[in-house]
């Protein structure tokens, strides 16, 4: 067959070993890590599905190779634990059987020992050991590593790396970036050290070159070694491109694949792991730089989703291969839709942070707009229902499309009503965000794979008790959303105001000087987007603090965007919208009148409770799902979904 992407497609040869395609799945931690660090059946299954999707490598991430010096609550490869071998077996296994190559990626986090542990308290309470003595900036002490202790480490890279290849991976990737240990001794911001290890460039390659040959001495010498750093630290005092370069070039010789990452973890997260306000690919730049000063294949990662995309950095040589993480969480069958030429089936990633922030709130993973994302164990697999029913779904937003498209893939007859002319809910308003265009093609996406399930789409249809009496269904889905929540403050129903919903259909009412009449979430973001478009932006919010309902791991970036583009006003109350702006309160009980020609309304939604209310009894099975419930996120809405099409 012809392939669309045939760069993309084509396999390539890495060592002795041949990998089907040039797209691999990136290191990406599991969830249910033992008490003494083994592989769970959670994360074996994590780890397959990305295998099964078509990926040509999949890096199981992280393997502390001494726990000495690194507590981390990460994996172990020790033959002194029970289960440790074994369960690295099975998921190198597991992803071997679906023809992906498995790969584990060895590391040490050095001064940051103890990074994933949901106690901080008992971090912080560890030795924490790097290249020199210093304190961290948030005071905690480090330790110098002495010679002694440098050589047992690289020593157990050694024990560690012949582990993993009697376990059956096929691939290692030392991880030398993003602040880790090897990191902070190739970093001169880190290292401060006199001795061999430190000053110059080379001796602070020397921890890398050790590590890499001990390793290679594990191994044997036509098995594929990946050395993953950052082409630049991307902070001042860091190394930058330049030295990157330098890096690379001392390094080669001892590996088989350069993986150009960027940035550091603990001071440049948005870098290392580029946030939906930055572009697609921002940091392919190193990786095409640092490509044309070596000859060993050269990878690259950041952002990434789009098969055109990744097909020119292919085919313009900017890289050898690319690498996804978040990319096959939202749709871990992305390579393989790539492969079969269904790319318009691809569901993207959002960018949105939900994965990484529900990591570090309760050790597991959840994905926006994939159900199966830390629940794998429980099958890929939407299994036929035994009995084919006639199912109804009320509204077309995220939530009701993918209920409508699961209950299709059981066999059920699926009809979907939509009351406006366009499917999508509340995501049609994220099209007017060029930052959050994503989350408004998302509702195309699971409206194209409803209709290719066979589901029927009804738009400019409300279902009314009426509609459901005439229907007659057996199920009934209730996913009819929520509304604006526009409180009784006097000129907010003025020509000069638009509803944060409604933004993308008023854009041409909104002037050069605007006020956001709310700060959560939806609030924050307009006022960023009307910032990046030039106009000159208040944000006035009651509360003391801006988007309490965003991520943890989105809201320090969004908060850095806010600054950038918007003048803010906490523990402001509105009063009163006028022409000329909105008078508000201040804590000290002062009237301050915030100026703007053009207000949006951000003040928050409400279920439409009167709705859901009068459906409830429409049908024997009756479920309700997304805002409808309970306002809350599209990750909800997608999960709960999923589930009441499941119960069907």
């Amino acid at each position: 067959m012809n392939r669309k992407y045939p760069h993309l497609c084509s396999p390539i040869t890495i060592g002795r070993t041949t990998f089907r395609n040039r797209m691999f799945s990136a290191p990406m931690g599991g969830t249910d890590i033992t008490n003494d660090g083994c592989i769970g059946p959670k994360s074996t299954a994590f780890y397959e599905l990305r295998g099964k999707g078509g990926a040509g490598a999949v890096t199981v991430s992280e393997c502390m190779v001494h726990p000495e010096t690194d507590g981390s609550h990460a994996y172990h490869l020790d033959t002194r634990i029970l289960n440790s071998l074994a369960s690295a077996a099975y998921t190198a296994d597991a992803i071997r059987r679906h023809g992906a190559i498995p790969s584990l990626e060895l590391s040490h986090s050095g001064m940051y020992a103890g990074t994933y542990m949901t106690d901080k308290g008992k971090q912080k309470s560890m030795n924490q050991w790097g290249p020199s003595a210093t304190v961290r900036p948030d005071g905690v002490e480090v330790r110098a590593l002495t010679k002694e202790m440098i050589a047992d480490i690289v020593a157990s890279y050694k024990e560690v790396a012949g582990l993993a290849k009697r376990a059956g991976f096929e691939m290692l990737m030392i991880h030398g970036g993003h602040g880790w240990l090897i990191n902070q001794f190739l970093s001169p911001y880190f290292n401060k050290r006199t001795d061999e290890y430190g000053g110059s460039l080379e001796n602070r390659c020397r921890f890398a070159i050790e590590v890499l040959k001990a390793v290679r001495e594990a191994v044997g010498p036509f098995f594929p070694l990946e050395f993953r750093f950052s082409g630049s630290e991307l902070f001042e005092g860091g190394y930058t491109l330049e030295d990157g370069v330098e890096i690379a070039r001392v390094l080669e010789p001892y590996i088989d694949l350069l993986h150009v990452s960027a940035g550091t973890y603990q001071r440049g997260f948005g870098d290392t792991h580029p946030s939906m306000f930055k572009e697609h690919g921002c940091n392919v730049y190193l990786a095409a730089e640092i490509k044309k000063h070596v000859s060993v294949p050269v990878a690259t990662i950041g952002g990434l989703n789009d098969p055109a995309q990744l097909e020119d950095i292919i085919a313009s040589g900017k890289a050898d291969v690319v690498y996804m993480a978040r990319a096959l969480l939202a749709d871990p069958f992305l390579p393989r839709k790539v492969m079969e030429n269904r790319d318009e089936e691809i569901v993207k990633c959002l960018r949105c942070f939900t994965c990484m922030a529900e990591r570090a709130a309760t050790s597991t993973r959840r994905c926006t707009v994939n159900p199966l994302i830390g629940r794998e164990i429980e099958g890929d697999e939407v299994r036929p229902a035994p009995v084919k029913k006639k199912v109804l779904v009320a509204g077309g937003g995220p939530g009701g499309l993918y209920a409508a498209y699961t209950a299709a893939r059981r066999g059920h007859q699926v009809i979907l009503c939509e009351k406006e002319e366009e499917v999508g809910g509340i995501l049609k308003s994220e099209q007017a965000l060029p930052f959050k265009h994503e989350m408004y093609e998302l509702s195309g996406t699971y409206a194209l794979l409803a209709k290719k399930s066979g589901v029927e789409i009804r738009t400019s249809t409300e279902v009314t008790p009426e509609y459901v009496e005439k229907e007659a269904p057996d199920a009934l889905i209730i996913a009819v959303g929520s509304e604006p929540l526009i409180p009784p403050i006097k000129g907010l129903d003025g020509d000069n105001v638009v509803v944060v919903n409604n933004y993308y259909l008023e854009k041409d009412k909104v002037g050069e000087d605007v006020v956001v009449f709310g700060g959560g979430l939806a609030g924050c973001e307009c006022a960023i987007h009307l910032g990046m478009e030039g106009k000159r932006v208040h944000l006035v919010e009651m509360r003391e603090e801006l988007a309490p309902d965003a991520n943890v791991r989105h809201r320090p970036l969004l908060l850095k965007e806010i600054d950038k583009y918007v003048t803010v006003h906490t523990g402001y109350r509105g009063l009163e919208v006028r022409k000329e702006g909105v008078l508000c309160e201040t804590k000290q009980k002062e009237q301050v009148l915030v100026p703007g020609s053009t207000v949006i309304c951000a003040l928050g939604q409400r279920s439409r409770t009167k709705t859901v209310e009068s459906l409830r009894d429409g049908a024997p099975y009756v479920a309700v799902i997304g805002d409808a419930s309970r306002v809350s996120t599209i990750t909800n809405a997608v999960y709960w979904g999923y589930h009441a099409a499941l119960d069907i």
